[in-house]
C-alpha cells in the first residue's frame, strides 16, 4: 500500500498535468480565435474592394449611357426637325 505522502504527490502531479493540458488547450483556442478574426477581416476587406470596384464600374456605365443619350438628342437637333422644316436666320 502506498504511503500518504506518495499518494498526495501523485495527486498533485496529476493535477499539475491536467492544468498544463488545459493551459495548452486554452492557448490553442485563443490562437484559433485570433486566426479566425484575421481571416474574417481579410475576407471583408476583399469583398469591400470588389463591391467598390463594381459600384465604380456601374457609375461609369451610367455616366456613359447618360452621355450617349445627351449626344443622341444633340444629333437629332442638329439634323433638323422631324417634319423637314429648317430654321433660317434671315
Amino acid at each position: 500500500m502506498a504511503t500518504p505522502s506518495k499518494e498526495a504527490r501523485e495527486r498533485a502531479e496529476l493535477k499539475f498535468r491536467k492544468k498544463e493540458i488545459e493551459a495548452r488547450d486554452a492557448s490553442k483556442a485563443m490562437a484559433d480565435y485570433h486566426a479566425g478574426l484575421i481571416a474574417q477581416r481579410e475576407k471583408t476587406a476583399r469583398l469591400k474592394a470588389l463591391r467598390e470596384a463594381k459600384e465604380a464600374a456601374d457609375a461609369t456605365a451610367r455616366a456613359a449611357k447618360a452621355l450617349g443619350s445627351a449626344e443622341a438628342k444633340e444629333s437629332k437637333k442638329k439634323a433638323g426637325s422631324p417634319h423637314g422644316k429648317t430654321s433660317s436666320a434671315a
